[in-house]
């Protein structure tokens, strides 16, 4: 009888710490405003036709937002830990003007784990030779032109004409593919330590630039001094070769970001490479 009891009054603790565990998601749910750097953010969920990967798409309206207006749109790639760092570091670089209006696009897979959907290392990369997996750039790519950037420019006064994407790392590596393949696609490219270390050859192909018909659109590089030196060499070795064969493809900037790693450059190139890509100068 002591036994049964005991085993009730535990069942009785576990039940009360669920509901009040439950009780303070749903106050932090209702309050989510109480984070007020994160702006009050859309949300989107998109399934891929190739892969049927569901993705999500968390948009944040400039707060002088007005319907008559359109503005430039930055999609940030790895949107689940990207959109809340930059949305918030976005939050108060406004306040002393020091970046102009824009609508932020996070896009997330919903998790760290690639067991649970996180399909970074196959969206983000060209092949590579050393990992099976990597090789999916392209059809993410279509992803975005059919399906993302279609949706948030039906949805939102998104201009088509200033379209800027960020990426770091492996993310960084797909900003690079895109400029190369369909430069058009974006008028800004930011590439963050851009992780070329398996596919380096690729992306020094001139035999791997798609057509380009009107304007360059702009690209940003930059690459962290104190990034490890598996990444940072293959992307100081795409910047030389670049620097070098580049003439009308973009207008081109490189930048070595002193004493940044390979995280902890990401603030420094969104401000850097987003206020040069939107300058009209």
């Amino acid at each position: 009888m002591k036994t049964f009891s005991f085993i009730c009054q535990r069942q009785l603790r576990i039940a009360t710490t669920l509901l009040l565990l439950a009780g303070s998601m749903s106050a932090l749910a209702d309050n989510i405003n109480a984070l007020q750097g994160l702006g009050q953010p859309a949300y989107h969920s998109v399934k891929s036709p190739q892969s049927q990967s569901i993705y999500h798409l968390i948009v944040r309206l400039p707060a002088e937002y007005d319907k008559n207006n359109r503005y430039p749109t930055i999609y940030l790639l790895d949107g689940g830990i990207s959109y809340p760092l930059l949305s918030a570091y976005y939050h108060y670089l406004r306040f002393t003007e020091e970046i102009p209006p824009m609508i932020i696009v996070g896009i997330s897979y919903g998790t760290d784990d690639w067991k649970n959907g996180n399909a970074r290392s196959t969206d983000y990369t060209a092949k590579s030779p050393q990992r099976e997996h990597w090789g999916g750039a392209e059809k993410f790519q279509l992803l975005l032109k059919d399906t993302i950037l279609p949706l948030i420019e039906n949805e939102y006064p998104s201009d088509p004409e200033k379209r800027l994407i960020f990426g770091n790392s492996l993310a960084g590596q797909f900003v690079l593919y895109t400029a190369m393949t369909q430069p058009e696609l974006f008028a800004g490219h930011i590439a963050s330590n851009p992780a070329l270390h398996r596919n380096l050859p690729f992306y020094l192909n001139k035999n791997n630039l798609g057509p380009i018909a009107g304007p360059p659109p702009k690209l940003f590089v930059s690459s962290g001094a104190n990034d490890a030196p598996q990444f940072r060499e293959p992307a100081r070795k795409w910047m030389a070769f670049w620097e070098k064969e580049n003439s009308q493809r973009w207008l081109l900037k490189t930048e070595t970001l002193n004493y940044a790693g390979h995280m902890s450059a990401i603030p420094e190139a969104f401000i850097k490479g987003t206020r040069w890509a939107l300058d009209s100068h």
